[in-house]
């Protein structure tokens, strides 16, 4: 059975070897850091990793180390950045850590204090985007609001980001998938235009000077204070996403397998960060707009990200038509893995929660991330509807036995060993 077979079962609800995805999307990779670990572990060729996405600094999985792995999975992404410039005309850059990565061409860096800065769109003629502090392994975006006039609010201040794909990016995006016509493996799309209140990129950080709310607090507050200025973002953004997919859909079909369609967290290790109320007056009717348009145009699943304790909103996510929800952070107040398989098992795709990447498999022995990775398997296994990931992207620091004791696990469940 190939890789696209056994996810393709999995995200149809039956059971089988449970499938194994690292690299689809931007909240199942790997830090670059351990991609590189990975690589030396295997004895393969030494080479700088690239760097994917950015914010995070997740690196790409080249096709070797995925094979090594047994990953199922391969990803289909638009090349922009969340700083505005291209994955394209790569060039080496020396971490703060000291790896060597490759980067695009438009990535453009200084240093103040020890703390790297980041630059939208490579122009060092505003302020930096974001900064990486010296002993850091990520960028944390910077807030560069600019003073709000509560009475002459226009919610198009909100919306730069958003834009129609133009020839260029179709012909680029033909060539990306006829190479992938013929994989093995199950096809991930990442586009972008479709996340809703994204906190990674609220304050524009692909923007040289953001304008309308940028500022998280903000932003926060705004979706109690202000509903019917989001809403309008929301509806402006999900018009122009749902008229990108159709010119996207009309040149490669269902060249995705599956389309990750937003990343926004709902979710705090304790509680909610809206209400259900908020959650289905203000997100709910455009998540639905967009899945409804997929699920009526194209064979293409849908994919959720959020992170925290998010149980009272997964019958609004299924209602909302995701097929697929991330990364199932079991850890967190009131998501136990037994009650959720047995409520939402039947109605959606766990993606994730394989083991947990916060104290299990950075910090306990190979030994118990074997355990919990088989019980794990046991639990959300069962009549499938589990594609195996862990809670989120793999961090700086994690020990490469306890990754390598992870997947001999799933594949000792899976009978492969």
């Amino acid at each position: 059975m190939t890789g696209k077979e056994k996810v393709r079962n999995a995200v149809s609800h039956k059971e089988g070897k449970i499938p194994l995805d690292f690299g689809a999307t931007c909240v199942t990779g790997m830090h670059a850091s351990i991609i590189e670990k990975l690589r030396e572990y295997y004895g393969l060729d030494k080479k700088p990793v690239k760097i994917v996405e950015t914010i995070q600094m997740i690196g790409y999985i080249e096709d070797d180390l995925k094979e090594i792995l047994g990953v199922d999975t391969v990803d289909l992404w638009a090349p922009f950045t969340a700083y505005g410039y291209k994955n394209e005309d790569w060039k080496e850059w020396k971490t703060p850590w000291g790896q060597t990565v490759l980067v695009g061409g438009g990535f453009t860096v200084d240093e103040q204090d020890g703390n790297t800065r980041i630059y939208a769109c490579g122009d060092t003629g505003f302020p930096p985007a974001a900064v990486m502090p010296s002993k850091g392994f990520f960028f944390d975006n910077t807030m560069r609001q600019e003073e709000i006039d509560e009475n002459n609010l226009n919610f198009m201040d909100n919306t730069e980001e958003f834009a129609y794909v133009d020839d260029d990016f179709i012909e680029q995006l033909k060539t990306d998938a006829k190479k992938l016509e013929n994989s093995t493996k199950y096809v991930a799309g990442l586009i972008g235009g479709t996340p809703l209140g994204d906190a990674a990129l609220v304050p524009g950080p692909m923007l040289r000077r953001p304008k309308g709310i940028r500022d998280l607090k903000e932003w926060y507050a705004s979706m109690v204070a202000r509903p019917g200025y989001i809403r309008q973002i929301f509806e402006y953004q999900m018009e122009i996403a749902i008229k990108n997919h159709e010119k996207i859909f009309g040149a490669i079909g269902n060249a995705f397998d599956m389309l990750y369609v937003c990343g926004s967290d709902f979710g705090t290790q304790n509680s909610l960060m809206y209400s259900p109320k908020v959650f289905r007056e203000v997100f709910l009717p455009y998540y639905k707009m967009f899945n409804d348009w997929v699920h009526k145009n194209t064979e293409w699943k849908t994919f959720k990200h959020s992170c925290g304790s998010v149980e009272p909103l997964f019958p609004m996510f299924i209602e909302a038509g995701f097929d697929v929800i991330n990364p199932v952070q079991w850890s967190a107040k009131n998501m136990d893995r037994k009650m959720l398989k047995e409520k939402y098992g039947d109605n959606i795709v766990f993606w994730g929660g394989g083991v947990d990447t916060q104290r299990t498999l950075p910090f306990k022995t190979a030994k118990e991330v074997r355990e919990e990775v088989i019980e794990t398997c046991e639990i959300l296994g069962k009549g499938g509807g589990f594609v195996f990931n862990t809670v989120h992207n793999i961090v700086p620091g994690t020990p490469v036995e306890n990754i390598v004791a992870m997947v001999d696990a799933l594949h000792e469940f899976n009978g492969d060993n």
